[in-house]
């Protein structure tokens, strides 16, 4: 094996991570880091060296997933009206009042964002949103689709796709006021 090949290899892991975190289906996400490899490995002088080899790769491999997506979107969930979220509870408190956000969101949000810890609790905050709201959220989002594009995919209206990325952010912000910024007040900042 060349050294170009086994330095691509050597990234499968972390694409098949990436790819299973945007998909949610191990064979479609297999399917999507094979694709990059074979692609990469096909033409390894596509690779100028202007940027990292992984950063290469995870550029060919979204384009990948959104090829992925597009080969499968009849067969996931299009649409779970009901995923049991009581939006109500997400944004009042017992008493009827707004819920008070004690972090302000806007206070260094590249030093927040540019920690692996915080990428990581993002990452599982991600992974435990209802299936229709993560799925929209990564397109959104991580595959950079438009509005329309999710749309058509999905066959949903763009009403309906505004409030799913709605509920997901809100989802989102509380999985991560929970697990992150709590935590982050409490012990004092982590490294």
């Amino acid at each position: 094996m060349t050294d170009f090949a086994q330095q691509v290899e050597t990234l499968r892991p972390q694409l098949l991570r990436y790819a299973r975190s945007q998909l949610r289906n191990d064979a479609w996400a297999e399917d999507a880091v094979s694709d990059t490899l074979l692609a990469a490995l096909e033409k390894p002088q596509s690779f100028g060296g202007g940027s990292a080899l992984k950063t290469w790769l995870v550029g060919i491999l979204k384009h990948k997933l959104i090829d992925q997506l597009r080969r499968h979107a009849r067969e996931a969930t299009v649409l779970d009206r009901d995923d049991g979220e009581d939006l109500d509870a997400l944004m009042f408190d017992e008493t009827g009042h707004w819920r008070e956000t004690p972090v302000d969101w806007a206070d260094q949000p590249e030093a927040l964002c540019g920690q692996r810890q915080f990428l990581a609790v993002l990452d599982a905050c991600v992974e435990k949103l209802p299936t229709t709201q993560g799925r929209v959220f990564m397109m959104r989002e991580w595959l950079e689709l438009d509005t329309d594009e999710i749309c058509k995919e999905l066959s949903i209206t763009s009403t309906n796709l505004w409030v799913l990325l709605h509920r997901a952010r809100l989802r989102l912000r509380d999985c991560l006021q929970a697990s992150w910024f709590s935590a982050v007040g409490t012990a004092g900042g982590r490294a």
